[in-house]
């Protein structure tokens, strides 16, 4: 089963409504906005849709599932390196009004 990209234009101007889409009502937009929940409503359709006679193929999902796999790990990095960041600020701070 061949899935096509979404083209640029539809993804810039996404409809408005409970019709939208799973990402239409997150900041940002695009696929930078998608998350864990997002991943399993799309992976969910995608096997409603499947037909049964030429099913995905595993090494293709395998290979989407190693991708949400990294990105659900650079996502927890990105929020400890945020949450160091923020402690060190304080940190600096403290140490600022100290002197």
């Amino acid at each position: 089963m061949t899935i096509s990209p979404v083209n640029s234009a539809s993804a810039a101007a996404p409809a408005a409504g409970p019709a939208a889409g799973p990402a239409a009502g997150k900041a940002g937009g695009g696929f930078a906005a998608l998350d864990q929940s997002d991943f399993l409503r799309l992976m969910t359709v995608q096997m409603q849709h499947q037909d049964p006679f030429d099913p995905v193929d595993n090494k293709e999902m395998l290979a989407q599932m190693a991708q949400f796999s990294q990105l659900s790990a650079s996502s927890e990095t990105t929020s400890v390196l945020e949450q160091i960041s923020a402690k060190l600020d304080a940190l600096a701070a403290l140490a600022a009004n100290k002197e």
